[in-house]
């Protein structure tokens, strides 16, 4: 299995991401120590060099980080076809235990890398570089969970085995089975509309509003709101809007939605919902830097446009998804 395309580029890039990141510790740690912006000294100067190339380098495998979800996803489907029980990425990922473990670690992965990715931005767009320390700091924090993302990637991947029977979404989204998925799948839909769509108008309007004035607790707010609309998204995808995609009161799961018998409408809804938190949690992540001086312009500039790439990719989400329950033929909720 370790030979598949796909799973190939996986490990690459999981690995690229560690290999660039423990070589530009020993930098990381000359940075955190001894970076002083007003020196001239020739050790500054190669500082200063250096950081340019470690900077982008770093940006390159983290923004190849956040597309990797997205192929871990695309695979673990693709792959279903190969074992027997499994009819879409649920089975894959339950052929062994480190299944789902590597999704989690590759969905945390995402967003810790969109968050230092706008810190970054922020930084480089000043004069003086004023976070230069704590991202390379954050970086350093960073490490861990990349190291961890690609060595359960390896065990997941080097444990697949073609012979073993898996079971699919049927046993880990019916509402008889004792998990924490099961219970978001027995919601009630009309409890779960409401916290969806409440959920989803607040985080809009939290983010319409930190677009006009860009405040540090408008900023905070957002980040929190984001992620909660994050959990009623993936809440309302497995207790109603899957029913509706595949017109069936019982089927819950939120992976056969990629499928192209259901014509991909998955990655409709989830490409914008994982835009929109990233970016909401992005706006958040730069709120504590908006008091230093060379970054009192940057950051209210570049927190409102990450605020309105926000507001857009819930809006956009909210709307696919109504789309989806407005034209479907499940009569899921008696008049």
């Amino acid at each position: 299995m370790l030979f598949q395309p796909a799973i190939i580029a996986l490990l690459f890039a999981a690995g690229l991401a560690v290999l660039m990141l423990m070589l530009a510790a020993p930098f990381a740690v000359q940075v955190i120590r001894r970076w002083d912006i007003h020196s001239g000294s020739e050790f500054q100067l190669m500082l200063e060099r250096r950081t340019y190339l470690f900077s982008t380098l770093v940006s390159f495998v983290l923004i190849i980080q956040l597309g990797a979800l997205l192929l871990f996803v695309f695979n673990a489907d693709r792959l279903s076809a190969m074992f027997v029980g499994a009819m879409c990425a649920v089975g894959t990922l339950n052929v062994n235990e480190w299944g789902f473990p590597s999704l989690i670690a590759q969905m945390a992965v995402f967003f810790l890398a969109a968050m230092w990715l706008a810190i970054n931005h922020v930084d480089t767009g000043a004069r003086d570089y004023p976070l230069v320390r704590i991202k390379y700091a954050l970086l350093m924090a960073l490490l861990p969970f990349l190291i961890a993302a690609f060595w359960l990637q390896f065990q997941y991947f080097s444990a697949l085995k073609a012979n073993v029977i898996t079971s699919c979404c049927g046993s880990m989204f019916s509402t008889e089975a004792k998990t924490l998925t099961a219970d978001l799948s027995g919601m009630a839909p009309v409890p779960a509309m409401w916290l969806f769509y409440s959920t989803m108008v607040l985080t809009v309007l939290v983010a319409l509003w930190h677009r006009r004035q860009s405040g540090r607790i408008s900023g905070g707010l957002l980040a929190l709101c984001s992620g909660a609309a994050f959990v009623a998204a993936i809440t309302g995808v497995l207790s109603f809007i899957s029913l509706y995609i595949y017109e069936h009161p019982h089927h819950h799961c939120p992976f056969c939605i990629l499928k192209p018998e259901y014509e991909y409408q998955g990655y409709g809804l989830y490409i914008p919902l994982f835009i929109a938190a990233a970016c909401g949690l992005g706006a958040g992540a730069i709120q504590p830097f908006g008091r230093v001086a060379s970054l009192r312009q940057i950051v209210p500039a570049v927190s409102a446009r990450l605020a309105t790439l926000a507001a857009l990719g819930f809006v956009l989400f909210t709307a696919v998804a109504t789309w989806y329950v407005l034209s479907s033929k499940l009569l899921l909720i008696e008049s």
